[in-house]
């Protein structure tokens, strides 16, 4: 049995769910989010709580089981508090500025790079070297930090370059006379 599966979800107050089909609707204060489950479970809404249960005793409803559960609960969690990634930019001359929907990064190329913000995703920048990445989507938030990551990654030698800001980077030693 699933130990996760098998916990209901709470709704909170100022939240609410409506169920039609296999799709789950959840709307808070930060918008609406829906998930679309598969037909190896089955989603009930029971005393402001959702529960997820698997309709049969195969492997891929019990996968399902699980899976399911979270991403319900992750929707609720994104409507009321939403997520966050911090990001820290390390290196001389190395900073960050936000202008309406765009983020320009100075990262030492010849050019300053201009990352489009997309919608759904707010990118706010607190001082020049930190960044912070916010939304109710925890997939996007997720893959526009990795994407403004991506731009440059951490080096071991310096640890220059933009990085997680809970991120350890191995440091090398540098070559010797």
């Amino acid at each position: 049995m699933s130990r996760i599966g098998k916990k209901p979800i709470d709704l909170p107050g100022g939240v609410s769910a409506t169920v039609s089909g296999q799709t789950i609707e959840v709307k808070g204060p930060k918008g609406v989010r829906s998930f679309t489950a598969t037909d190896d479970v089955d989603l009930r809404i029971e005393e402001n709580a959702v529960s997820v249960m698997p309709r049969g005793k195969s492997k891929r409803a019990r996968q399902q089981w699980g899976m399911s559960r979270t991403q319900v609960a992750n929707l609720v969690q994104g409507v009321t508090t939403g997520f966050k990634k911090e990001l820290e930019i390390n290196g001389v001359g190395y900073r960050a500025a936000v202008q309406g929907k765009v983020l320009k990064l100075s990262l030492g190329y010849s050019h300053d790079v201009d990352f489009e913000i997309p919608e759904g995703v707010t990118v706010t920048a607190s001082k020049p070297t930190e960044l912070t990445v916010e939304g109710s989507d925890q997939q996007l938030v997720g893959q526009v930090a990795a994407n403004i990551r991506e731009w440059r990654k951490p080096e071991p030698y310096k640890g220059k370059g933009i990085k997680y800001k809970d991120e350890f980077i191995f440091r090398k030693e540098g070559k010797k006379k």
